[in-house]
């Protein structure tokens, strides 16, 4: 639809000019403003008022929505009813009112505020993305007061039961691990230690013996001065003087009863009992399976010039440590009935234990002087 154009510049409503050169200005009121007609009429005579400061400054008045009458341009900002922005003209001088949807309520700061949540200032794209709403109710960007930070590191900091228990985990692992690290040591770093010594112990025994160097019969405590065989067992280990554990027992060698009160025969003595002792479990454990000997097995000592042959005759499974008469001359319960050549062996019992002690005895069978070779016990 075309709308209706005034055929001149100088027409006016009423008794104001319309589109003077002098610019528009705003109505006091629109009641009782004729309406364009579409006529020429003269100009008024009286000259026409200056415009003051104040009135162009001054807020345009609120314009009746009952009339029809034409409206004068309001300045760049305001729309026809000096509201919200969005009216103005068009092209062909007709007015066009933004809808009254587009009016953003409060001044200027507020409607600054209304553009940046639509998307900017300057139209820029709007997020529409819905803000995540916080876990605790509170504005993350919000800083914290000092009673809310003093809350939450109340919250972080670990309870006295908390700690607690943590120590005593702690505690726990620490004791699990140095336990295990001990039965480590124990029952397997003893074991190759041991076994490395008292084979070195052994080499250098038949080095001395292979060289012609004598023994003197006397031996100091931890002196080695023989070599333990028992075939059933595939045990050799040197025997050493004493049986003192950090001497002679943990390093892997059988030791010998040399010592008052407990002082036992040499194997070359014409009668008396041959006492040795040494580790069922751990350091070498050269007795270990001595529980499995049965009678007529064979127990070889080897000297610088001889081989001894003792063949196991009884066994006494349970004892306690106190029982020292199974290491007399004649041990009760042994089944010997009289002096001869004797040996006894002692070790711990139960295994890894050492509350009881299990007793073998046995009777020597043959002396063979190392110069005739080994005995048949050896080679078989």
């Amino acid at each position: 639809m075309t709308a209706l154009r005034p055929e001149r510049e100088d027409l006016y409503d009423g008794d104001r000019p319309y589109g003077s050169s002098g610019g528009a200005r705003p109505y006091e009121s629109s009641r009782g403003a004729r309406p364009y007609a579409g006529r020429r009429q003269d100009p008024p005579t009286a000259p026409m008022p200056r415009l003051t400061e104040q009135d162009l400054t001054a807020p345009p008045p609120r314009v009746d929505e009952e009339t029809m009458a034409l409206r004068i341009p309001r300045p760049a900002g305001h729309g026809a009813d000096g509201g919200a922005p969005g009216a103005g003209t068009g092209a062909s001088g007709a007015l066009s009112a933004a809808p009254a949807s587009s009016a953003a309520p409060g001044g200027r700061a507020a409607r600054r505020k209304a553009a940046k949540r639509r998307g900017g200032r300057h139209g820029g794209p709007r997020d529409t993305r819905e803000p995540a709403a916080p876990a605790t109710g509170r504005d993350p960007q919000r800083p914290l007061s000092r009673v809310e930070a003093r809350r939450q590191a109340r919250l972080r900091k670990p309870s006295p039961a908390t700690v607690a228990s943590r120590a005593i985990g702690e505690v726990f692992i620490t004791t699990g691990v140095l336990m295990l690290l001990f039965v480590t040591y124990q029952l397997w770093w003893t074991n190759v230690r041991a076994h490395a010594q008292a084979g070195s112990e052994a080499h250098q025994l038949q080095d001395d013996w292979a060289n012609g160097k004598r023994n003197p019969g006397v031996f100091e405590p931890g002196q080695g001065f023989a070599i333990l065989h028992i075939p059933k067992l595939d045990v050799v280990a040197p025997i050493a003087e004493g049986v003192s554990n950090k001497k002679v027992l943990d390093k892997g060698m059988v030791g010998h009863y040399g010592e008052a009160p407990l002082k036992t025969a040499m194997p070359d003595a014409r009668t008396g009992n041959f006492g040795l002792a040494a580790h069922r479990n751990t350091h070498g454990e050269p007795f270990r399976y001595i529980n499995r000997l049965k009678a007529g097995d064979a127990v070889v000592v080897e000297t610088q010039d001889t081989y001894f042959v003792y063949k196991v005759t009884s066994m006494l499974p349970v004892t306690p440590p106190s029982n020292t008469s199974v290491l007399n001359p004649v041990p009760p319960g042994s089944g010997f009935t009289r002096p001869g050549r004797y040996i006894t062996l002692t070790t711990c019992t139960p295994e890894f234990t050492s509350k009881y002690r299990l007793i073998v005895w046995g009777k020597m069978v043959q002396e063979r002087p190392r110069s005739k070779g080994k005995p048949d016990a050896l080679i078989e």
